[in-house]
């Protein structure tokens, strides 16, 4: 089973690199392409850089497009006649819907919306497929990206909200709790670092000890937070305070998201 990638960005680059040191495929196996050819002096040893991204299309049986929204529809329409009829075609872009997907490539299309923390084998991978796609290439792509972490399969019209769970959290949960260490430095004089070092480690260890114990958030806070003690006088707090703005964050990103989707529609019905 080859696999191609175009595109050799920084998502583009972290895929080559995951599958090519995993162990369910072999580096002579991945076959990658890139606008410009000087960024793929550095691909993983074995891998086979390309000329074209038709070559890739040519050569593989499931293609990553690892391309913005704008050069989608431009490398769909290159790439389509070196498909194959049984190929897999995986966008990292989950703004434009299927429908207008198709209407520069009609076969198997995916969706897969990876989080950075794929770099330590802990993604929660998003995955949504077309009508074409079976269950057998479901499987197929399932044990490919779980070299990254978990893989949920998602509807289309939940990618929107899976995506700010898993891809953006990363980010909302790092502005977080950056703000809580910026004013826990207001009240001491222990280090920065420290603080940020004391912070995450326990962040870490509150979800590893949630996920082995099957606790919910109510669980630790009834556990920590004893009745009229110094954490409850904390937690109420967040309860009080925190849900106007965690209400706005995803009125705001879903917001932006629809847009998003809108303009790359937009982009593709202008150019048929």
């Amino acid at each position: 089973m080859n696999i191609g990638i175009i595109g050799y960005g920084s998502m583009g680059k972290m895929i080559t690199e995951k599958l090519a040191f995993s162990d369910i495929i072999k580096p002579q196996e991945i076959y990658v392409s890139n606008r410009t050819q000087e960024k793929l002096e550095d691909v993983p040893e074995g891998v086979i850089a390309c000329r074209s991204n038709r070559e890739v299309a040519h050569k593989s049986e499931i293609v990553f497009l690892c391309v913005r929204p704008n050069d989608l529809r431009r490398v769909l329409l290159e790439i389509a006649s070196n498909l194959k009829e049984e190929s897999i075609v995986v966008s990292l872009n989950g703004s434009v819907p299927f429908h207008i997907l198709g209407h520069s490539y009609f076969g198997k299309i995916c969706k897969v919306i990876p989080s950075v923390t794929a770099e330590v084998d802990r993604s929660q991978t998003l995955l949504c497929c077309n009508e074409l796609v079976e269950e057998e290439d479901k499987a197929k792509l399932r044990e490919i990206l779980q070299v990254f972490g978990n893989v949920i399969e998602l509807p289309e019209e939940e990618l929107g909200m899976g995506s700010e769970l898993v891809s953006c959290m990363p980010g909302f949960i790092a502005s977080i709790f950056d703000v809580l260490c910026s004013s826990a430095q207001k009240h001491t004089s222990i280090p920065k670092e420290q603080v940020v070092k004391m912070v995450l480690e326990t962040m870490c260890a509150t979800g590893e000890l949630m996920l082995s114990k099957d606790m919910s958030f109510e669980d630790v806070v009834e556990r920590v937070a004893t009745k009229g003690g110094i954490t409850e006088e904390g937690t109420k707090v967040v309860y009080e305070g925190f849900p106007e703005i965690a209400d706005l964050l995803f009125e705001k990103t879903l917001e932006k998201r629809h847009l998003t989707a809108e303009n790359a529609k937009a982009s593709f019905e202008k150019e048929n």
